[in-house]
């Protein structure tokens, strides 16, 4: 388990580390992924430290609506809304994990395949 004071995303949360930011309200942070894999490519996290969406609890139910709120608003900004785009989270390794804070991928701006991955 990262300890928070090394968590990267932690980190960007605390202004120690630089991010394109594109939202910021009390709970959630919105930037864009260091290495996109579309067109609109942007991490949601909550300022919370939580590891993955395996450790939410039932009090985080309100933080889990705004994080949605909050992609949709950011898909329309993006010009998105209409054409479609993925909202999805891995838990773990073998899902392609690779910071342990909880973050959502907004995808966008191209067709995407199902089966993901």
């Amino acid at each position: 388990m990262a300890l928070e004071s090394e968590c990267p995303f932690c980190k960007i949360v605390r202004g120690e580390v630089p991010a394109d930011v594109v939202h910021s309200s009390d709970n959630v942070v919105a930037f864009r992924d260091i290495n996109p894999q579309a067109p609109t490519h942007i991490l949601l996290i909550p300022k919370e430290h939580i590891e993955s969406a395996a450790s939410i609890k039932e009090e985080h139910g309100k933080l889990l609506a705004e994080i949605v709120r909050s992609a949709a608003h950011l898909a329309e900004a993006e010009g998105i809304d209409r054409s479609g785009w993925r909202l999805v989270t891995n838990v773990g390794p073998n899902a392609g994990q690779s910071v342990l804070h909880l973050h959502f991928h907004l995808l966008g701006g191209r067709p995407m395949r199902w089966p993901p991955g």
